[in-house]
C-alpha cells in the first residue's frame, strides 16, 4: 500500500508543470513597435493641441485635417497665405502630389486644402516646406507662415527675442536679393561698384529721414491775428 503511494506521488511530480496565467499575460502584454508608434503620434498631436497650433501631423489624415477649420478671424489671412504658397509651388514647378512627396507628407490633400485657406499649416510642415520652396531664403520663408499659420509660436519667438532677430536677419536677405536679382550689378567694376554702394547708402539714409519727417505730428498753424 505505502509503495502504491509513493508510486503515484513520483508520477505526479515528473509530470511537467502547467504554465502559470500570469506569465502567458507577461507575455501577451507587451506592447510591439507599431503600437509605440501610434501612441508617440497620439502624444504629438495632444503636443500641438495644448500648443495651439492649428493644423496637423505630418502623418494626419485627410478627415482629422478637415475638421481642423480656421476661426472665423483667420479666414482671409489663410486664403492669402494659401495664395503666396500655391504661387510658390507652381513657380517651382511642382504639383501638389509631388510637393507632399518631396517633403515626406502621407497625404497631400493637406497641401490642397491650405492653398485654399481651409486649414492651417503646423510649424513641422512650414521647416520641411522651408527646404523646398524656400531654399535660397529659408528664414524670410518660415517667418511669413509661421506669422499667419503659427501665432503662438511667433509670440513666443517674440518674447524670447527670436523673432526680432529672425525679423532682421529677414530684411537683410531682402536687401542682399535686390542685388542678386540684378544680373548687370555682377558685372560691375570695382570702381562703379563703390560709386553705386556709396549712392544707395546716401540715398537709404535720405529715405530714413523722409519717413521720419512723415511720421512726426505736424505743428499746427498759428493763430490768425485778430482783426483790429
Amino acid at each position: 500500500m505505502a509503495e502504491t503511494v509513493a508510486g503515484r506521488k513520483k508520477k505526479v511530480e515528473a509530470l511537467p508543470r502547467p504554465r502559470t496565467k500570469k506569465a502567458e499575460r507577461t507575455t501577451e502584454d507587451k506592447p510591439s513597435e507599431s503600437t509605440l508608434l501610434a501612441l508617440a503620434r497620439q502624444v504629438r498631436g495632444w503636443a500641438d493641441s495644448v500648443l495651439g497650433i492649428a493644423g496637423a501631423a505630418a502623418d494626419v489624415s485627410f478627415n482629422v485635417a478637415k475638421s481642423m477649420l480656421p476661426k472665423p478671424g483667420q479666414k482671409a489671412a489663410l486664403e492669402k497665405a494659401g495664395s503666396v504658397l500655391r504661387g510658390m509651388r507652381e513657380a517651382a514647378g511642382l504639383s501638389v502630389a509631388e510637393l507632399g512627396q518631396a517633403i515626406d507628407l502621407k497625404d497631400p490633400s493637406l497641401l490642397e486644402l491650405v492653398e485654399h485657406g481651409k486649414v492651417a499649416l503646423p510649424f513641422e510642415i512650414i521647416l520641411r516646406l522651408a527646404s523646398v520652396l524656400g531654399r535660397n531664403d529659408p528664414i524670410p520663408f518660415v517667418m511669413k507662415l509661421t506669422r499667419t499659420y503659427n501665432p503662438d509660436i511667433w509670440q513666443t519667438l517674440e518674447n524670447l527675442g527670436i523673432g526680432r532677430l529672425m525679423l532682421q536677419v529677414g530684411r537683410e536677405r531682402e536687401i542682399v536679393n535686390i542685388y542678386r536679382a540684378n544680373d548687370a550689378a555682377r558685372r560691375l567694376s570695382d570702381e562703379d561698384f563703390a560709386a553705386i554702394l556709396d549712392f544707395t547708402r546716401k540715398a537709404f539714409d535720405m529715405a530714413l529721414a523722409f519717413r521720419s519727417q512723415g511720421r512726426k505730428p505736424r505743428a499746427s498753424p498759428p493763430p490768425a491775428p485778430a482783426p483790429e
